[in-house]
């Protein structure tokens, strides 16, 4: 139990110097690229500099005792920065401090929702959010928060929550554009979608091993900081020198050094209210994108992630993160799959890259305050728009028009309405095409194949069947969405075979029934009882018996329960299959 609940108690004791090794390494290449994360992803939640670097050492502290995963790292990410800036946005002006902590107080809210899931081992809630859901709502928002940052690219002031918002600001405004900032945005997203694909081929060839190479690889927002840093100061001084009166670049300012000191939310009842349900997008959202990858990259190396102690991971981390002053956090793709290739064994490389953070917190501040807005925005976009993928729009409509018409209404209510409602169309839509499948269950006529054992859908096989017989295969559990179904499809059945004698529900799919369709299933008894017509169960389930046993349903059928449908074709058309299924096993496959 207590391993289960601090998985720490499992690969602690096993410690070695040789993974203490792998995952200070790993930590160093997560640190240097997540401080100009951190940075910039506060920059997008509309929050002051260094509550990235607050939200980045407790919360991976946390999630490092509590967490499954031995590679997931925790901290901001650009879908909760953006849905953070748009919840906190609706009751606070932005650089105020109640935006602040409002901000805290959703971190706080996502915390406790997340607790209270992994304590009631919800986690199975997040399946209910389809793939092309997900995948349409990340690639509109990775759209969305792309064209929020181009004011900062260009220096202009522009607002707005959907696309059509942002644009028009952004045309509204274009004549503001600051020519020194857009040199150093546009250079600095130049050379930071070089540095992705580029920088690493340049060091192979240079001789690097390709090791190193692939961790130097990972400096690129570093570079670009550094860089871009020198400029902006050199710029300013040159301005100072000649008597301007500043460059018109905006930088980050002063940033405060020092560690995150503890933070309470505000004890707001209305406050609290109205950021309940951002929380809860926020809980979902995140919660579903750090159970992927912490799945796919334990995959890997064979490892196991439990789903439920993972809510409850990234829920005390999101505690962790208010009461430490930050804002809502989750597992990030990019920093995960970095620290993954680094070679991290275990959560402990979060631990560490949390306090080199914490070091880079106490020190390195001052030096940041000519650090460009313009080149943040550079890492925000280059890092969004990996997450883009709407050529996954055309081959997911080609396999299935209901889950691409799904992600393709996602991304447009997202685009156009804001995050938070995307999300809810698509967590809406989800669940009508759950409903709306599940409520027409794919069932199929069956007969016999010749020379077989086998009954086949009658529009797909050549088969024989008997007039006195129809066998009606239900590929689906019965529940009340679709139990009306079946008692159309049976009625239809009876109406279009005036010599029918039976009746047969061939149930090997069928792995559970509710108490409506068990009502269903006692009107089709009785129905076909009044038409003289006799009902059968086929192939039914062991825990399926055992629930009807426990009814009349069975006393009262007007039919038998067989074991396989050879059983119940040999009862009920015996002349049909007295050449199959009256044969031994043995010689039945001698006759195959």
């Amino acid at each position: 139990m207590l391993k289960r609940l601090f998985p720490i108690l499992d690969w602690g004791p096993t410690y070695t110097r040789e993974t203490l090794s792998a995952d200070l390494l790993a930590a160093v290449i997560v640190a240097i690229m997540l401080i100009p994360q951190s940075l910039a992803y506060a920059l997008l939640a509309g929050l002051p500099a260094e509550v990235g670097l607050y939200a980045s050492i407790v919360p991976i502290l946390v999630y490092a005792v509590f967490g499954t995963s031995r590679t997931l790292a925790v901290g901001p990410v650009a879908v909760a920065s953006l849905m953070t800036a748009a919840a906190v946005g609706q009751v606070a002006a932005q650089g105020t401090p109640e935006y602040l902590g409002a901000a805290i107080l959703l971190a706080f809210l996502s915390g406790v929702m997340l607790l209270a899931m992994g304590i009631a081992r919800l986690g199975f809630l997040a399946s209910f959010l389809s793939h092309p859901v997900i995948s349409g709502f990340i690639s509109a928002s990775g759209i969305l928060i792309a064209a929020s940052q181009i004011k900062h690219i260009l220096g202009i002031s522009a607002g707005g929550q959907t696309l059509p918002e942002i644009l028009g600001a952004l045309w509204e405004n274009l004549f503001q554009i600051n020519p020194l900032t857009l040199v150093i945005g546009i250079g600095a997203t130049a050379f930071l979608f070089w540095a992705r694909t580029g920088l690493k081929p340049l060091l192979l060839a240079r001789g690097i091993e390709p090791k190193r190479a692939a961790a130097l690889a990972r400096t690129g927002p570093v570079v670009a900081v550094a860089v871009t840093t020198l400029l902006a100061a050199g710029l300013a001084a040159l301005a100072q020198a000649l008597g301007y009166d500043g460059t018109g670049i905006k930088t980050v300012g002063e940033v405060p050094s020092g560690l995150p000191l503890p933070a309470l939310p505000p004890f707001d009842a209305d406050l609290w209210k109205r950021l309940a349900m951002p929380a809860l997008l926020i809980s979902v959202v995140g919660y579903v994108e750090t159970i992927s990858v912490a799945q796919t990259l334990a995959a890997k190396r064979r490892q196991r992630i439990d789903p439920d102690q993972e809510l409850i991971a990234l829920g005390a981390a999101n505690v962790g993160s208010a009461l430490s002053g930050g804002f809502p956090v989750t597992g990030g793709f990019a920093r995960s799959v970095v620290n993954f290739d680094a070679g991290a064994e275990t959560p402990a490389a979060g631990a560490y890259t949390a306090i080199l953070m914490a070091l880079a917190t106490l020190t390195l501040t001052s030096l940041l305050y000519y650090l460009p807005q313009a080149t943040l925005a550079a890492t925000i976009i280059v890092a969004v728009l990996s997450l883009v993928d709407l050529g996954a729009l055309p081959r997911i409509f080609a396999y299935s028009r209901s889950d691409g018409a799904a992600m393709a209404a996602t991304i447009l209510v997202t685009l156009l309405a804001g995050v938070e409602k995307g999300i809810l169309a698509g967590v809406a839509l989800s669940l009508l095409l759950h409903l709306y499948r599940s409520s027409r269950p794919h069932v199929a006529i069956v007969g016999q194949v010749p020379g077989t054992e086998h009954f086949r859908n009658v529009k797909r096989h050549d088969v024989v069947t008997s007039p006195e017989v129809v066998t009606i295969r239900v590929d689906e559990s019965l529940y009340f969405a679709n139990a009306r179904y079946l008692e159309d499809v049976v009625q239809a059945e009876v109406a279009t075979h005036p010599a029918l004698r039976h009746v047969v529900l061939m149930c090997p799919a069928v792995n559970a029934i509710d108490a409506s369709a068990l009502e269903s299933l006692e009107a089709i008894n009785q129905r076909l009882g009044d038409a003289g017509v006799s009902l059968h169960l086929t192939e039914v389930k062991g825990p399926v018996m055992d629930r009807l046993r426990r009814t009349h349903f069975l006393r009262d059928m007007s039919g038998r329960v067989f074991l396989t449908q050879c059983d119940a074709m040999r009862a009920l058309a015996p002349a049909l299959t007295a050449e199959t299924c009256a044969l031994p096993r043995r010689e039945t496959l001698k006759a195959r």
